[in-house]
């Protein structure tokens, strides 16, 4: 068995161990030794960024935003679903990830960050929301931590409480999206979905293609209907 090797490391503000590890060609990023994400299991990512653009057909220069870079397949299924005049903006909490991405994960599935369409940014998604005008964007993606439940940082909840879920629903234009990645189907989280005023649909996501059975959870939140 081929062993494995810790790429790089970082501490976390509340003290967690992040990780970067590769074993045999696939990759993870792991939180006090615990996989976070895994190249190997990544299709509920991908299926993540397809979903996200899901209204974006009739969108000639559509503007999204990604909360959370992580090992970039995310990024990934966006840009495999926009054009050329897509503006995508990457908002990574720990610069060192974006560092990772550039130094190590080139052979997943290339420079992604250096594609033109894609402007990355080391800083908290919460702040950008909060800053963010009304209707700026015509998707918002999270792939944020654990979804609802968060395990890297503990103030990465309010981006899904109510207060979080009110700020998407004010970025986000009104035929645009909000799709968010969980871990799992999250009853609580649904209630609040359905108080922000959206229309929600969750759609249930593999975590690999050969997978028996679905393991994950995206919303989908959308102003309003066609």
């Amino acid at each position: 068995m081929k062993p494995s090797h810790t790429l790089a490391e970082i501490t976390t503000p509340e003290g967690g161990r992040l990780t970067l590890v590769e074993h045999d060609g696939s990759y993870c990023i792991r939180l006090d030794g615990r996989d976070l994400m895994h190249s190997r299991t990544s299709c509920s990512e991908l299926y993540l960024g397809q979903l996200g653009c899901g209204r974006l057909l009739e969108v000639e220069n559509p503007r999204l935003l990604i909360g959370g870079l992580g090992l970039g397949f995310t990024l990934k299924g966006v840009l495999d679903h926009v054009g050329p005049g897509a503006r995508v903006e990457v908002v990574e909490l720990f610069p060192e990830v974006i560092e990772w991405n550039r130094q190590f994960l080139g052979s997943l599935h290339g420079k992604l960050l250096d594609d033109p369409r894609v402007e990355v940014r080391a800083d908290d998604v919460y702040r950008t929301l909060k800053e963010a005008e009304r209707e700026s964007y015509d998707a918002i993606l999270l792939d944020i931590d654990n979804g609802p439940t968060a395990m890297v940082k503990r103030s990465n909840i309010r981006l899904y409480d109510r207060r979080g879920l009110d700020l998407m629903a004010h970025a986000v234009k009104s035929r645009g999206r909000v799709a968010i990645w969980s871990a799992s189907r999250d009853p609580r989280f649904e209630a609040r979905l359905k108080k922000s005023g959206l229309q929600i649909e969750s759609v249930p996501a593999k975590m690999h293609a050969n997978a028996k059975r679905d393991a994950h959870t995206i919303y989908l939140a959308d102003p309003f209907e066609f």
